[in-house]
């Protein structure tokens, strides 16, 4: 399976009829993640002058000052999603679990980007999983949304449980991505954690919860994904400004999220909803996913596909 990425990227543009068991593109990951790399990144790029190895890195973030460590920290979680880094070091992995481990109490910055450095691993060493799930007890919640996130990129679907407990949480953020996580995690599981999240008082763990039932190709959350149509609705949830060059603003992201959800589902009794969409949405890009989410909702379902899952 591949590995997974971080969604806070623009759904891909891909045409859905292209993909007759369409997975969902992307989550409404909290932004915690997001905005930690955007914030920083151009604070401290200016300061690393020439290209350094992952070791050097890794013996800042162990040694170096205050004011270095995080910023060498977030510069190794970024190099470890390039595909030959692993092949180029082959103990960076268990050096970088090490780290992480000896960073318990640490700046919580270092910590933070040494989990996500963790979940880019693509040959992850024994101990790995071990060392995310102690930290799932990290008091800083925006720690513990990173450790979910590299969890859920390592794909071991053993430590669902361990997720739903972290669910409890009364971080709104850290739900976020604990319902994330257990719709990514590959491999059957007891979804009651993810039809409950469904009536959480936060509106966006509710979408979430929605997409991660649609990526385990359950139709519970098809009453939320009816709500994300909406935009008025969506609007007056979201508040996050638009990046310069995003593809999409965050209302349309959220509708087109729920759209490929719906894409996914082949959920027909939404069709007239979508087809509304393709009509009237005053964003150009939605109406385009709507059309073609309505070319799904029309195609002869594959062989492959099953009923829906009522576990």
């Amino acid at each position: 399976m591949s590995k997974l990425v971080e969604r806070d990227q623009a759904p891909d543009s891909r045409p859905l009829s292209a993909a007759p068991a369409l997975a969902v593109q992307f989550f409404l990951i909290p932004l915690a993640v997001v905005a930690m790399v955007v914030v920083v990144y151009g604070g401290f790029r200016m300061l690393l002058t020439t290209e350094r190895t992952p070791e050097e890195y890794l013996q800042d973030v162990q040694s170096g000052g205050r004011e270095r460590r995080w910023p060498a920290a977030y510069e190794l979680s970024r190099l470890m999603s390039e595909p030959d880094v692993e092949s180029r070091h082959p103990t960076l992995g268990a050096s970088i679990v090490s780290a992480f481990r000896s960073s318990e109490g640490d700046d919580p910055r270092v910590r933070r980007y040494l989990a996500l450095a963790v979940g880019r691993l693509g040959n992850p060493p024994v101990d790995a999983v071990d060392a995310l799930v102690d930290g799932l007890a990290d008091p800083d919640p925006e720690t513990t949304i990173s450790v979910i996130w590299a969890l859920a990129a390592l794909e071991d679907p053993s430590v669902r449980d361990e997720i739903r407990d972290v669910y409890r949480s009364d971080d709104p953020g850290v739900r976020k991505m604990a319902v994330y996580a257990l719709g990514a995690l590959p491999g059957d599981g007891d979804l009651s954690v993810l039809r409950g999240a469904l009536d959480d008082d936060e509106v966006d763990v509710q979408w979430n919860a929605a997409l991660a039932l649609a990526r385990q190709g359950v139709d519970d959350g098809k009453t939320v994904l009816a709500r994300m149509l909406d935009r008025e609705y969506v609007a007056r949830t979201v508040t996050r400004v638009p990046a310069v060059d995003a593809a999409l603003d965050p209302v349309s992201e959220v509708i087109v999220s729920s759209l490929q959800a719906i894409g996914t589902l082949r959920a027909t009794d939404l069709r007239e909803r979508v087809a509304t969409l393709s009509r009237d949405d005053e964003n150009l890009r939605v109406r385009e996913f709507a059309m073609r989410t309505l070319d799904v909702l029309a195609a002869p379902a594959p062989e492959s596909d099953t009923a829906m899952r009522h576990r």
